[in-house]
Parts: structure tokens; sequence; C-alpha cells
């Protein structure tokens, strides 16, 4: 893929990560030396693909201004909302009206392990054929759906059933347009995919590692520390690949 294509990322961040039993937001703990939001980010910023990334930030972050992530040149900063989508929507008005590009990616804040192989592997495959798409691992597991009440009611056929991870991409103008459609409609918005869909844009999944893995339980901090270092250790020192 050609370098001198460049695609701006969004990161929403910000969240309060309840599910951290933490006094901290998530992508401010610690993970081997730095917080997960700058593993994250300083990923994002090595691919040579990406230009910048804009991060949503809660109106109260009290924590990302000690950071030195927050003086790097290609970081941009937006006061994020209450729910995900608005957040992102926050940043694609920054895409539109600083970075004016016709592409976007999205990523979580918490997850730091994602690779330049997947990011490469998604950039080219949405260039190559016009269409969005997200990173996506398969479903491996039995799965089981169940009453409201935790009984199973039956088990998932998982043939086509897929993970679905970030980072994602589409074109800026058809990812704004959704989103506004879909929260005016009080659709329930998961990720960016979910408003495409509401919406009728097509969008494929491009298979991405199962290691790319999203920090949301205590447990996943020393899950994610050591997919990181075998990452390290693979590439010998080098950004990961």
């Amino acid at each position: 893929m050609d370098d001198n294509f460049q695609v701006p990322v969004v990161v929403p961040a910000a969240g309060i990560g309840k599910r951290m039993a933490s006094d901290i937001p998530k992508q401010y703990l610690s993970l081997a030396g730095k917080t997960i939001l700058e593993h994250t980010v300083e990923r994002l910023l090595s691919h040579p693909n990406i230009s910048c990334v804009i991060i949503a930030l809660n109106p109260q972050d009290t924590y990302f201004n000690t950071l030195p992530l927050a003086n790097h040149k290609n970081v941009i900063t937006v006061v994020g909302g209450d729910e995900r989508c608005d957040s992102v929507l926050s940043g694609l008005h920054a895409v539109k009206n600083t970075v004016n590009s016709p592409y976007v990616l999205v990523h979580d804040a918490a997850r730091p392990c994602i690779t330049h192989h997947d990011i490469s592997q998604l950039i080219g495959h949405c260039i190559d054929t016009n269409r969005g798409g997200i990173l996506a691992s398969r479903v491996r597991d039995t799965m089981k759906r169940s009453s409201a009440d935790n009984q199973i009611t039956h088990s998932e056929p998982r043939e086509n059933l897929w993970h679905a991870l970030t980072p994602q991409l589409f074109k800026t103008d058809e990812l704004t347009a959704a989103l506004i459609k879909a929260l005016a409609e009080h659709q329930r918005i998961t990720d960016e995919a979910s408003a495409m869909e509401y919406c009728h844009y097509p969008a494929d999944v491009i298979p991405g590692r199962a290691d790319n893995i999203k920090v949301t339980q205590p447990e996943d901090l020393h899950l994610a520390e050591f997919i990181l270092q075998q990452q390290h250790k693979q590439q010998e020192g080098s950004p990961c690949a």
C-alpha cells in the first residue's frame, strides 16, 4: 500500500470504565509502564498510513494533560459526549473541519494490542474495494442464547459469526450521516458499523488477530500486558508490524 495514503483516527476516550472497579477511567490505568491510552495512541501514530489521532475526552478529564502525549504534534483533542457515538461524532466534526480527510478510522482507546499488519490489511481492503470495513475475529466457541433469567433457550450456529473489533474504517461523510440519522431515530448504536448497517451502507469484515483485545475487566490488564510483551519480543524491539 502506498505510504502517501494518509487517514486520521478518531479515538473515543470519554468513558469512565465502570466495569474496571477503579477510581480512574480505564484508559488511564497503568500497563507495562504507560497508560493504556498511551500504548494505544503510540501504536496508531507509528503506522505509516495514519496522519493523526483525534481523541475525544470527557469534559471533566483531569488526566490527559499530564501525559507526554498531550504535547504530540499529531494528536488533536475534542470534547466527547455521554455515549460513544456522541464522542465519535465530535471527532468526525474535527476530521471535517481540521483534517478534511475522505476516510476515517475509529479505534477503541482500550485496545492497545492492535498490530500494524491488521491496520494495513483493513486500510488496503477498504481502499481496493471502495467499501467500509471492520476488523473482526471469527467466533470459535459454541454460542448460547438465553432467556432473561439466564436459562439456555438454544444454541446459535457459529458459522459466519464474528467478534467485531476495531479499528473500523468508513468514508467520513457516510459515517457522519449514519450516526446522525441513527441517533435522531433513537437507534441503539454499539459501534460505528451498527450505524452503517442501519443506514444500509455496505461494510465488510476483515479477519484480524484475536489478541486485539479490549481491556474491559480487571483481569484483562494482565492479559494485555502479556500480549504486548510477546509482540515486542516477536518484533525484536521494533513497532509491532
